[in-house]
């Protein structure tokens, strides 16, 4: 495993970009068999308003993918707060893998068997991961 606490950023980063291709890889198809044509769609239109209108599995990727660019942001300036004041411990990178790899399963429940219970446990799993490296980030800044 990287000693670098950035590295977990970077694979979250990559992560996040193979979940925009399942988008596009499963939302295009879905509209093309809808008999939608992008090239004649009104102006503004955005994914948003596509729920309800494709299949909730087609849109759960879309969902997902939504989700990976909300909390990760903390997680990002977290370890970036860390590795910058010198909080680039075992326990600190132990935490960002946790993390990547938690947020990882989660997206894959999620875009596929998507039952509540489960996704929300990971969900937990990974913020109380988030939360103590946050905690670990102010002290390594303050000290």
């Amino acid at each position: 495993m990287s000693q670098s606490l950035l590295a977990p950023g970077a694979i979250l980063v990559l992560w996040t970009l193979v979940m925009a291709g399942w988008v596009a890889a499963t939302r295009l198809p879905a509209l093309k068999k809808m008999g939608v044509d992008l090239k004649t769609a009104p102006p503004g239109g955005r994914g948003a308003d596509l729920e309800g209108v494709l299949p909730p599995a087609v849109n759960w990727k879309s969902h997902n993918y939504t989700h990976l660019l909300e909390q990760p942001t903390i997680f990002y300036a977290t370890i970036i707060f860390l590795h910058l004041s010198g909080g680039n411990t075992g326990l600190t990178r132990g935490l960002a893998w946790a993390y990547v790899v938690i947020r990882i399963v989660h997206s894959l429940w999620q875009v596929t068997v998507n039952r509540i219970p489960v996704r929300f446990t990971l969900f937990l799993l990974s913020t109380l991961c988030l939360f103590a490296l946050a905690l670990l980030a102010v002290i390594a800044t303050l000290g």
